[in-house]
């Protein structure tokens, strides 16, 4: 095993989970993981959201409560996390029934309005959940998740009930949508399927105007978007 291939196996949610197999800018995103583990206290009920960022967070969070006898607990978003925290020995509560002290999450793109493009993962409704559930939210990024316009480097996800991929597709075409598509999944065929069962349409805009989430929530079928807008939090 390379010592790459070591550094990760030490990331694996369980031994039939080994997530993620690769990390970018994974240096920079495990000194933020420190410097947020390091803000934990005893008692503290933390949400962690998903993808890398969040994932190595909990890591950190982890270790430092068991090497200090810390009493902490978490709310997740996804079944990776919360795999990660029973394998961390870390007491999970459902997300939605408390309010946690502070939550960690990542992000795929932020704009010069604070505006975050969020749901490679595809746990946009989760997320959005833990987001209006936490006293107070940490974006854990690093420099190159800064862009101009939102839409640059990633398409705008959107959760969609099963029975309405069509319909909601017909629809992105008159909001300035100019190409859109099913998500695949990776490890099987057809479509990825998301923590409760919807699909994700990946939809690519030339502009993202500000109130295209909206929009989007209106059309019949739609779960959640990965347009995060009007929400507070500080930059770690």
């Amino acid at each position: 095993m390379s010592p790459a291939e070591e550094e990760r196996s030490t990331w694996y949610a369980s031994r039939a989970l080994r997530w993620p197999e690769q990390i970018a800018n994974a240096a920079e995103k495990q000194a933020t993981a420190g410097r947020l583990a390091a803000m934990v206290a005893d008692g503290a009920l933390i949400g962690v959201g998903s993808g890398s960022a969040a994932y190595l967070a909990l890591w950190a969070i982890g270790q430092r409560a068991a090497t200090n006898s810390l009493a902490i607990r978490v709310v997740t978003t996804s079944y990776e996390t919360e795999t990660a925290a029973c394998t961390l020995g870390i007491p999970t509560l459902p997300l939605g029934s408390v309010q946690p002290d502070w939550g960690v999450d990542g992000a795929d793109e932020v704009d010069p309005q604070g505006r975050l493009l969020k749901g490679r993962g595809g746990a946009m409704f989760m997320e959005k959940v833990l987001w209006a559930t936490c006293r107070r939210m940490y974006l854990a990024i690093d420099p190159s998740k800064h862009v101009e316009r939102l839409g640059q480097g990633f398409p705008v996800p959107i959760e969609v009930h099963r029975h309405a991929v069509e319909l909601v597709g017909r629809e992105l075409d008159g909001l300035g949508c100019h190409r859109w598509g099913l998500r695949l999944a990776g490890g099987k065929d057809g479509p990825a399927v998301t923590e409760w069962g919807n699909l994700v349409l990946d939809a690519w805009f030339d502009e993202i105007p500000l109130g295209l989430h909206a929009q989007l929530k209106a059309l019949p079928g739609v779960i959640e978007t990965g347009l995060f807008e009007g929400y507070s939090y500080e930059v770690i």
